[in-house]
């Protein structure tokens, strides 16, 4: 491990800063956009309030409730302090999402209609591994309360059925146990290049059930080299699945750089700003930036991970520009700066499609201001 990532030094970089942009600025504009999408108009909001004591994000492309973007909610939401809104989606997800039944119990439903009622009773590991981090960062932020509401704990027993689901010979888990690596769903053998959160695994290494901690370690190590084998080593571009191997898996058109694609430049970026672990995401993080320098976002694409371009256009432009300057954690090459910038004047999306976009946009945001942030234990040195 190097002793630069935010881990261990507990600094960490606002890119916006560095680029000269005001402080006052920055605040600005990281308030604006949680107001744009929590608290404004019907242009731009994702999240809504149900009844006295509930909330939850809306996908306005789909017009249905997913914990993708109820996680990606709780931790907005965490890290900018704010534990009404925290608790209301929490309560929300809990209420409605939970499983209790059937092989997947203890798992969250992925999809469920605004009122609540399931539209699939199969869950999504990038919707788990968000709600485990995001209420751990609660419990040290904020502390445990009553349940629902004991965060700690509800982050600990979803952690433990992500990984021995399926020991008593009912369901699955959700990371595979011989490869380390995550998988799309339970019930499959195979991955998702975007899912692999290595800078989540280093911290469940430490903060879930003792007897867990050993696996998370080896699946941080195997999800940094996994990327390395699912992007392409000339343009950085990952597919949306890929089997163990890195390959890229084409079932029913997944193979390509599309939309779930597009959050590995990310999450490479905060892995790097967090732990500094693996010299290789400065390599990636400058490639996948050399191949959009220069294409206008509105005319991005479907790609081959060898860059090849299809003539369907990107559903989320400003989410691809969004992950892309978040890169910029990590990226040292001469793009890093024209992509944090290009982000800064690009304004949050509007219209049916803004859910996906806005998601990666406020993310980016709060990662290039310094803003995402590790929340250690309180009074616990675990570094």
């Amino acid at each position: 491990m190097n002793s630069q990532g935010a881990f261990y030094s507990d600094q960490y970089r606002n890119v916006f800063r560095e680029l000269g942009y005001a402080e006052a600025d920055i605040d600005e504009r990281v308030a604006d956009t949680w107001t744009k999408l929590f608290e404004g108009g019907a242009d731009t909001r994702i999240y809504y309030e149900a009844g006295d004591d509930m909330g939850y994000l809306l996908d306005t492309g789909n017009l249905d409730v997913r914990t993708e973007g109820m996680s990606y909610g709780m931790m907005m939401a965490v890290q900018l302090d704010r534990r009404d809104v925290f608790d209301r989606i929490w309560k929300w997800t809990h209420t409605y999402m939970y499983m209790t039944e059937g092989e997947n119990a203890g798992y969250f439903a992925w999809s469920c209609d605004p009122d609540g009622s399931k539209r699939s009773h199969g869950p999504a590991p990038d919707g788990e591994e968000f709600f485990a981090m995001a209420l751990l960062f609660a419990s040290h932020r904020w502390g445990d309360g009553p349940p629902p509401f004991d965060y700690g704990r509800r982050a600990r027993d979803l952690l433990r059925a992500c990984l021995h689901k399926g020991e008593d010979g009912a369901g699955h888990p959700m990371w595979d146990p011989d490869t380390k690596l995550i998988k799309f769903i339970p019930n499959c053998d195979y991955s998702d290049p975007s899912y692999h959160l290595p800078h989540f695994y280093e911290l469940f290494a430490r903060w879930a059930y003792p007897e867990d901690r050993s696996f998370w370690r080896e699946a941080a190590a195997a999800s940094r080299a996994y990327l390395q084998i699912a992007c392409h080593p000339e343009t950085g571009l990952a597919p949306e699945y890929a089997h163990y191997d890195g390959t890229p898996n084409d079932e029913r058109g997944y193979g390509k750089f599309f939309s779930d694609s597009y959050r590995v430049a990310a999450n490479v970026g905060v892995d790097w700003a967090w732990f500094a672990a693996d010299a290789w995401q400065i390599e990636e993080a400058n490639r996948i930036q050399a191949f959009f320098e220069g294409k206008d976002p509105s005319d991005y694409r479907r790609y081959e991970i060898d860059g090849r371009p299809h003539e369907e256009k990107a559903l989320h432009p400003v989410g691809l520009l969004a992950t892309n300057a978040a890169a910029s954690l990590a990226a040292n090459g001469p793009h890093a700066e024209a992509s944090v910038r290009l982000l800064w004047e690009t304004p949050v999306r509007t219209g049916d499609r803004r859910y996906y976009d806005n998601c990666l946009y406020l993310f980016a945001l709060l990662a290039l201001s310094g803003r995402y942030r590790i929340w250690h234990p309180p009074h616990q040195t675990d570094r």
